[in-house]
């Protein structure tokens, strides 16, 4: 079954006058007649990241103007002309969500979102980064339809520490037109993808690092603050790299100082002691625009500060992480990002030294139990953060 989205009309017109945005009141919903998908989805133990797509896909398109009526529809291919810029231009940006099975005590049977209108915030920037119109809309009635979505497909949803209903929002310029110019036609579609733990060897296990300086991932007045399709291809080689040599991520660095960026797609953190013994939490800054506004990683800063813990987000250098490993000041290392919440660093190479870092540490574990226990409903958490769908 192909879902032809092509248009024939590439051009925005000059004036236009209509008003119609996202709306959920408007959809429709055309349900699966094919069972054979569900019957056949993987063990729940079997389950590979982003490899199994649920039943059904919401799209909606940009055109005239105008963004069209939003429609849940059986997943399916999609029908692009070989001229939509983002093949060529790469016109394209994503989120990435969860949606959890509430895990409590007296079996619930909530499903769950964490933070979610977050993702649909930075899914606006990341549209007005690459001047794609129509980013105008409510976010509110892209979330209901988001709902919508995963109600439909709550089956899907597997049950259980580290298993989830992954939520991809995608928007692509379908615009046929060669010319190197802002789109005047999109696509905005959401598929969902039942998965268990990210890395092959499980939820929370500690991961090893390649520092690079050889390869940058994002600079000053680039696009790193945005969840941009071309932002990740370039890391494919560099990442194949560091796998080849026995680690698990890259470690992205920047500038002559080897300032330390993200790791892999997730922001990190370091606790560090400080000289009078306090122990303070380090991460990389918003403000010069090459590090992504991770909802972890906001999340991450709001418990640390509420527990006390001091935040500094400031760019370490390595040599700074070297001389803090050396002097046994360098207590904790992890990154954070939705796919795998929070994962503990135990080791980073840079210019062949091994730098060790105990892992799991006590912060890192109590940002693990205290996240997971929220998205999971076993935890009450601060206001909003968890969603009931």
């Amino acid at each position: 079954m192909l879902l032809s989205l092509a248009s024939k009309s590439p051009r925005l017109p000059l004036f236009s006058f209509r008003t119609r945005r996202i709306s959920s009141s408007t959809l429709t919903i055309t349900p699966t007649t094919d069972e054979s998908r569900f019957a056949s989805r993987p063990k729940q133990e079997d389950l590979k990241f982003g490899t199994t797509f649920s039943d059904h896909m919401l799209c909606v398109e940009y055109k005239n103007g105008a963004w069209q009526e939003a429609h849940i529809r059986p997943y399916a291919n999609l029908e692009l002309s070989p001229a939509a810029s983002s093949l060529h231009y790469g016109l394209s940006c994503f989120e990435g969500m969860k949606a959890y099975q509430s895990d409590t005590d007296d079996n619930s049977a909530d499903v769950r979102l964490f933070r979610p209108e977050k993702n649909i915030h930075r899914l606006k920037a990341s549209m007005e980064r690459l001047q794609m119109p129509g980013t105008d809309f409510d976010t509110t009635e892209l979330l209901e339809l988001l709902k919508r979505l995963v109600r439909l497909d709550q089956r899907w949803i597997p049950k259980g520490n580290g298993y989830s209903l992954y939520i991809r929002p995608t928007v692509i310029a379908t615009h046929p037109y060669l010319g190197l110019a802002a789109p005047a036609e999109l696509l905005l579609y959401i598929i969902t993808s039942p998965v268990g733990p990210y890395y092959a060897t499980g939820s929370f296990q500690p991961i090893s690092l390649l520092a690079t300086s050889s390869y940058v991932r994002a600079w000053p007045g680039g696009t790193g603050c945005n969840k941009v399709g071309g932002n990740y291809a370039p890391t494919m080689k560099p990442q194949a790299e560091a796998v080849k040599k026995g680690f698990s991520q890259v470690l992205w660095l920047f500038g002559e100082n080897d300032e330390v960026t993200e790791v892999g797609g997730m922001n990190i953190f370091f606790v560090m002691e400080q000289e009078n013994g306090e122990e303070v939490l380090v991460t990389p800054p918003l403000d010069r625009g090459d590090i992504l506004p991770g909802v972890t990683r906001d999340s991450i800063v709001a418990l640390a500060k509420r527990d006390g813990l001091t935040v500094e987000e400031r760019f370490p250098t390595m040599a700074e992480i070297k001389e803090a490993a050396d002097g046994n000041r360098l207590k904790e290392a992890f990154g954070t990002g939705t796919a795998a919440v929070v994962t503990p660093i135990e080791g980073i190479q840079f210019q062949g030294s091994n730098i060790r870092i105990p892992a799991t540490g006590e912060w890192t574990q109590r940002f693990w139990d205290e996240l997971t226990g929220i998205q999971y409903g076993r935890m009450e958490g601060p206001e909003g953060w968890s969603v009931v769908v």
